[in-house]
């Protein structure tokens, strides 16, 4: 009979409520949380949906625990894909999977020797903006593509923030803790492989961080001279919608698109798509919806079942963001 039970180690993320909410929709009961420094968000989510808060890891790893669901701090993830492996679960988590060139190969080791799956909750495959432009682009309507261009400025407040979103060595840094949802859709969008990355990182805030750079840039060259911009930031004004107006942009040889994927305050905060070729003049798109989630494409993977990410995805889009990482230029102030 299949184990119906899934478990969450590391609770420090909220993005970890969206796997424990579809995880309850698919059927799942969740056997534990075990969080064992800061409790406060493991708290708040074991009393919303009613999950035991386990003090030892014995019950979260117990026989009919199948999927392991992790927000950790974000360098501590891999030795929880280690653990699962170790004890033969299957295991979700928030981003980043690893935040190091140790970890990178540490991971690429798990994923060689396949004995579970691991998964990442690369939610932008989600978004309908963004799976219209992936059906579009493999119709041929904008024809060749030339470019892309993501902006993915982020709201900070960082009195909010825990401490360790301040490490480099915790969390990894701006280009591998955002920049690691674009370099999976690049991949993901054009069907060809990075091929060459050249960035900076900059540092104008919060001199008590010393290694907290807020601001990024990264150039991207692709399979076929596909180019890509990448940028993010850690400056939306706190009166913004959303946690940032992020912005795509793509042209091809015939056509090119604007997405605004949390919309646009003068219109309402619904994703929007525009485009306009050389016989069409500039109208909006109507949106498709993705066909699965992202936590239930690891369920399908997990049953043998038809799935569109892989491991090869989630290795080569933290490859690239580490290889981004290592190579920066970094500017201060």
């Amino acid at each position: 009979m299949e184990n119906r039970e899934f478990s969450i180690i590391g609770c420090r993320h909220g993005h970890i409520e969206m796997f424990i909410r579809e995880m309850i929709g698919f059927g799942y009961a969740c056997a534990g949380i075990y969080e064992a420094d800061d409790p406060s968000l493991a708290i708040a989510l074991a009393k919303k949906y009613d999950i035991p808060l386990c003090d030892s890891l014995e019950r979260v790893l117990a026989p009919e625990v199948a999927i392991v669901g992790s927000s950790a701090i974000n360098n501590e993830k891999i030795g929880l894909i280690e653990l699962c492996e170790k004890h033969g679960k299957h295991i979700m988590l928030d981003k980043p999977a690893v935040t190091s060139r140790d970890g990178l190969n540490r991971l690429e080791a798990v994923l060689q020797r396949d004995q579970i799956q691991v998964g990442m909750l690369l939610t932008s495959r989600e978004r309908s903006c963004l799976v219209t432009l992936k059906q579009l682009t493999e119709e041929g309507y904008l024809g060749d593509l030339i470019s892309i261009t993501m902006r993915k400025p982020h709201k900070l407040t960082p009195a909010s923030r825990p401490a360790w979103h301040f490490s480099k060595e915790q969390n990894g840094g701006i280009i591998v803790n955002l920049l690691i949802h674009d370099f999976d859709l690049l991949r993901w969008l054009t069907g060809r492989e990075i091929r060459h990355v050249s960035s900076v990182m900059i540092k104008n805030i919060l001199p008590e961080y010393p290694d907290f750079y807020d601001c990024a840039a990264v150039q991207v060259r692709m399979e076929g001279n596909v180019m890509a911009q990448l940028y993010t930031d850690w400056h939306t004004p706190e009166q913004c919608w959303a946690f940032g107006d992020c912005r795509v942009f793509v042209t091809g040889t015939k056509g090119s698109v604007e997405l605004r994927l949390f919309g646009d305050p003068s219109v309402g905060g619904d994703e929007l798509m525009f485009a306009m070729t050389h016989q069409e003049k500039f109208h909006q798109v109507n949106l498709v919806q993705a066909p699965v989630s992202v936590t239930g494409d690891l369920l399908q993977r997990i049953a043998g079942k038809p799935y569109r990410i892989s491991h090869q995805d989630l290795l080569l889009a933290s490859k690239a963001a580490i290889e981004a990482d290592e190579q920066a230029v970094l500017l201060r102030e």
